[in-house]
């Protein structure tokens, strides 16, 4: 099923303030909240949701690719983004949206006071060429992450009795009042590590090298950042976090990429154009041929429909633009100038552009 917009599922406007964001989040996680909604599967997935779409919205790095690229931008269906939230994902990010004491203090305890951490995230630069960035591509990478050592065994913290927070009673001319902090032993876990093999480190965790396989959506861009959902380091306790992968656009020697439209500067003799010719240019997916028009002119912009590159929300692919550039020679032979002496005064040499000709910008204005 397609996702529904962002904007949509919290009720608000494309230009909402993060203030107004936040506040339509909070109201619809009271609403649907799984405490509230005990057995409730269509909640629990509106709650979901509502997380989903509150972590790109809050995020102005995430917002913006949301905004210029769609669900897509963030990795859509394809797996990357934030789809895919668990219950876990979302008490650990955005518990504290209720205050000090998360979602669990606000409805009274009902998950056990404790959060659960997340491990750190990780960032990787992938390189990709102008083929793979058009059409999308299966990358396989190597990533070095901390993960939890097989035989690693956890007791539950003495010091806050396993529920990840050091509650206080504070008397106040209100009466008394509770506040919670994150366990500076455990750091929120509620657990810490009880046995482990020599090679881990005190929190339990070794570094291992993994090879990933990435489906890379056709059409992002430079500078785009897409992740791989509890692909970061582990934690001891807690979910992992997530691997970041920015995308790198290496720049092609002949084409330049225009949005999803590509560009190709073709120059030709004044003999092919004016004579006509099959010519033969390259494209993203190999070498093609096109026909030149007798009398084409410098400037001229030609059209391979579909050779470009594919939109990231689906809607197709771009074109090819092709801008003709006429070369004139700069040496010539005494002979060569002496034959086209001979047709400087030609009646059909002599420029006659007509009113029926288009100025450059005017040709420009065509395509864009």
């Amino acid at each position: 099923m397609a996702k529904r917009d962002y904007y949509e599922v919290l009720g608000v406007s494309k230009g909402a303030t993060a203030e107004e964001i936040k506040k339509a989040y909070r109201k619809m996680a009271i609403q649907y909240h799984p405490d509230k909604n005990p057995d409730n599967p269509e909640a629990e997935e509106k709650f979901k949701e509502a997380a989903e779409a509150y972590e790109v919205l809050s995020n102005p790095e995430k917002r913006q690719r949301y905004d210029q690229f769609g669900h897509q931008g963030l990795g859509g269906n394809g797996g990357y983004g934030s789809g895919g939230m668990n219950m876990e994902d979302i008490f650990s990010q955005f518990g504290d949206i209720f205050g000090g004491g998360g979602f669990e203090s606000f409805f009274g305890g009902g998950r056990g006071g404790r959060r659960a951490k997340k491990g750190t995230n990780l960032r990787v630069k992938l390189k990709l060429n102008l083929k793979e960035v058009a059409n999308g591509v299966e990358k396989k990478i190597k990533v070095k992450r901390h993960v939890l050592a097989d035989g690693v065994t956890f007791k539950t913290c003495s010091t806050c009795q396993g529920s990840g927070q050091i509650k206080k009673v504070v008397n106040t001319m209100l009466g008394q009042m509770v506040s919670a902090s994150t366990c500076h032993v455990c750091g929120g876990n509620g657990q810490i590590v009880d046995k482990k093999p020599a090679e881990a480190d005190a929190r339990g965790l070794v570094l291992k090298e993994e090879i990933l396989s990435i489906n890379i959506p056709g059409g992002v861009a430079d500078g785009m950042q897409l992740s791989m959902s509890s692909k970061g380091n582990e934690t001891a306790g807690g979910i992992p976090g997530d691997l970041l992968i920015v995308i790198e656009e290496i720049e092609d020697d002949t084409l330049q990429r225009d949005g999803n439209n590509v560009v190709y500067d073709l120059y030709v003799s004044f003999i092919d154009a004016a004579l006509g010719a099959q010519i033969e240019v390259p494209t993203i997916d190999g070498k093609v041929k096109i026909k030149l028009e007798p009398g084409t002119q410098g400037g001229k912009i030609l059209r391979l429909k579909g050779k470009g590159i594919k939109d990231i929300n689906g809607y197709g692919k771009g074109d090819q633009l092709i801008h003709v550039n006429v070369w004139i020679p700069k040496q010539l032979s005494k002979e060569e100038k002496q034959t086209l002496e001979g047709l400087r005064n030609a009646e059909n040499f002599r420029p006659d552009p007509g009113t029926g000709e288009k100025s450059f910008f005017d040709k420009m204005k065509e395509f864009f």
